[in-house]
């Protein structure tokens, strides 16, 4: 007589049941604490803009492609009084383009970051180097060390943008205190003000803090008649004033802000205006990312995520501000066809100058068809 009892499920079953569950169980643990526990930052909500619209023109790529293959990812761009464009590399070189010239290997400094740079009254350069500190470079003495530390304590580091001004005083500013430049997306993803402007007087030899809790200090720039000097806040998508002359002296007021992206580096132009590089600080469809504690944490946590939600290598546009700060003329590449992460803009007879952190190339674009 055929038997109707069911058999009981196997206990190699259950087990694996039970090991896939502690399985699954360990893996959430580890990825929790790696998240909370080990993350990087601390972070605060940030609203952050969605990526900006495009103009439809793309003006940016009729740019000419000065030094291809030779300048690798050059971030800024200077030109002293002889029409000498210079500018600094990863590879640590200081480069430079005489009026009518070809590219030179001018001055070698040991370092892979060296960023701002600007030329200086009495000759030279001056350069930021994010490593080593503050430096004058001259033909005659090669590089030596302006500051290195602030207030003759704390260590400087990633000193940024650099501008100085006619009495000799030299403002610079250091975006973060808390993060250095290859981890510069994480001062974004935490949303707290780690920025600094700092002024070096030659004279006393000392450094001390103009304005401190900035949002990640970035460009910096001297109006026409140095009465004021403006600063970059990068994630806050602003441009702060503050007064060096007048009534105002002392204090400081917002310039320009609601940006169309984060404003990285500003120069001053020869018409007493103000050329803003702007970055794309997310990726579109990612802006959801900034306004989460977990999704920060998630993000800080896992270095691929934050090359997908930072935009910066997706676009380029420059603004050119008035001194009433609004924004006269734009330029872009939407598409990011022809370049990218633009980081400077400058104006010198009729053409601006862009540097960028994702190309290996200054870009030359002639204003007269843009």
């Amino acid at each position: 007589m055929a038997s109707n009892a069911v058999n009981p499920p196997s206990s190699t079953g259950k087990s694996f049941a039970k090991v896939s569950s502690s399985l699954v169980l360990a893996v959430l643990v580890a990825v929790t604490v790696q998240v909370f526990y080990f993350s990087p930052i601390d972070p605060l909500v940030l609203d952050i803009k969605p990526a900006y619209s495009s103009t439809k023109h793309n003006q940016l790529q009729n740019i000419i492609k000065l030094g291809e293959g030779l300048l690798e990812e050059p971030e800024d761009v200077c030109v002293d009084k002889e029409g000498t464009l210079y500018t600094a590399t990863r590879d640590g070189w200081i480069k430079r383009l005489p009026r009518n010239g070809i590219w030179e290997n001018w001055k070698h400094i040991d370092s892979h970051t060296l960023l701002g740079i600007t030329t200086a009254k009495h000759g030279g350069l001056i350069v930021c180097d994010t490593a080593k500190g503050l430096l004058r470079v001259t033909e005659e003495d090669g590089f030596s060390v302006l500051v290195s530390h602030v207030n003759g304590t704390s260590q400087l580091r990633f000193a940024d943008e650099v501008i100085e001004a006619s009495d000799g005083n030299i403002y610079f500013s250091v975006p973060s205190t808390k993060f250095d430049l290859h981890n510069w997306y994480l001062d974004v993803l935490e949303a707290r003000p780690h920025g600094q402007l700092l002024k070096y007087n030659p004279t006393s030899n000392d450094t001390t803090v103009v304005l401190d809790n900035l949002a990640f200090a970035n460009g910096v720039a001297l109006s026409k008649d140095e009465d004021y000097l403006l600063l970059c806040e990068t994630w806050k998508y602003r441009c702060l004033r503050h007064w060096l002359e007048g009534a105002n002296k002392g204090t400081t007021d917002i310039f320009i802000e609601n940006l169309p992206a984060g404003p990285d580096n500003i120069n001053l132009a020869p018409d007493g205006s103000f050329w803003i590089a702007l970055i794309q600080l997310n990726s579109e469809g990612l802006e959801f990312v900034h306004n989460y504690k977990i999704t920060k944490h998630l993000t800080a946590s896992f270095p691929r995520l934050i090359d997908r939600v930072n935009g910066a290598k997706k676009k380029a546009m420059v603004v050119n501000v008035d001194t009433q700060g609004k924004i006269i003329r734009k330029f872009d590449d939407d598409d990011g066809k022809v370049i990218t992460f633009v980081t400077s803009a400058l104006e010198f007879e009729g053409h601006l100058y862009l540097g960028s952190l994702n190309s290996n190339f200054v870009g030359k674009l002639p204003l007269h068809s843009a």
